[in-house]
């Protein structure tokens, strides 16, 4: 079979890479072709675009840059027509991925959508578009079922959450503390600022004041290599921090707390069950946009799961230095209370159960 899968950013890379592998499984004949990365490409296939020219964050980063986005829609429509695949699987990436299934369910192509876009955070109605568009929604958040249930959309299965796949896979490098020269540093506190520029850019200056106000700490930042190096030299020089390229498991492997900005690496942070603040700050026009429009209470993945506050979050203008400080050393004193995710999460394998999912209904 033919499967043509699209994701937008790293972490849908990672997801798509392990389900690409789980499907050659399923089907040892499996021939893909993509928009993604390179833990996909690491599988095999043909990469048609790479994520990186296509990872535009927020509301005006998107207007900005919708000529690009316009370039690359064309683009991704005529070769899944060119292609003719069996599956057309889109990972996450709302904004593009709901135009493509729009275009790929009208001319015929099966749709799956392994994790679903947050539509249950803001704009809700989305889900009857995503309804009409989607054969198969594979939701990664348990309570993402019940919510399409409201729609009366029932093509929806909890395939667990794919994260929890990657940490227990994950094998620690034993030698990343000498590997870095961090053998005799004591309180390690990683840092995961995200992994797009833009989010880089409001958040760093906010990062910078942190560790240079905290000297008795060592942070560790979790840098990625896709990314230009200059994006990180304003910390790159600073005698209590180090950079961390692409390690980020091993990072937190090692590390007593983390500051960690919205999304998936709240959720990573808490299954390494290291304690963290959350931080996030947008662009000006992006926030006031976001903050009219998103209706969910809690934006780290950790609470929104859990459906309480386990994890302090400091947006926008609560993003100071100051209290970034108070509150980790909060947590270095408490910790974070993450007992409730394994009962919610399960313990599925979420590549697995969603390869044999597409397959079987491939098949059918």
């Amino acid at each position: 079979m033919k499967y043509y899968l699209i994701a937008g950013e790293r972490s849908g890379d990672l997801h798509a890479a392990n389900l690409m592998k789980a499907l050659l499984k399923e089907d040892p004949q499996a021939r893909f072709r993509y928009f993604g990365g390179d833990y996909m490409q690491a599988v095999g296939g043909t990469l048609v675009v790479h994520y990186r020219e296509m990872a535009f964050m927020g509301f005006w980063e998107v207007v900005k840059n919708l000529s690009s986005v316009k370039k690359r829609l064309t683009q991704c429509k005529e070769d899944i027509s060119a292609y003719k695949p069996d599956a057309v699987i889109l990972v996450d990436y709302a904004g593009f991925n709901l135009k493509i299934a729009k275009y790929a369910k009208k001319e015929g192509f099966k749709v799956f959508y392994y994790i679903s876009p947050k539509v249950w955070a803001w704009n809700q109605k989305r889900a009857l578009k995503i309804k009409d568009r989607v054969d198969h929604m594979l939701a990664i958040l348990p309570f993402e079922v019940d919510f399409y249930k409201k729609f009366d959309w029932h093509a929806v299965t909890y395939v667990g959450n794919p994260v929890v796949e990657a940490v227990q896979q994950h094998q620690i490098n034993r030698n990343f503390l000498a590997e870095y020269g961090l053998a005799d540093k004591q309180d390690i506190i990683a840092v995961l600022p995200g992994s797009r520029k833009q989010e880089l850019q409001h958040i760093l200056p906010t990062l910078k004041e942190v560790i240079t106000g905290n000297s008795q700490y060592h942070f560790c930042i979790a840098a990625v290599t896709n990314l230009p190096a200059e994006v990180y030299e304003t910390l790159a020089e600073l005698p209590n921090a180090t950079l961390i390229f692409d390690a980020t498991y091993d990072l937190l492997a090692h590390a007593k707390a983390a500051i960690v900005t919205s999304g998936t690496a709240t959720l990573e942070t808490a299954l390494w069950n290291v304690p963290q603040v959350v931080v996030y700050k947008a662009g000006k026009a992006s926030y006031t946009i976001a903050k009219n429009l998103v209706k969910v209470k809690f934006i780290s993945l950790v609470n929104l799961i859990i459906g309480k506050e386990v994890v302090k979050e400091l947006i926008q203008q609560d993003c100071t230095p100051a209290n970034i400080g108070k509150h980790l050393e909060k947590v270095l004193a408490q910790g974070c209370d993450y007992s409730a995710l394994e009962a919610k999460l399960g313990d599925k394998s979420a590549s697995v159960e969603a390869a044999q999912l597409i397959t079987a209904q491939v098949n059918s």
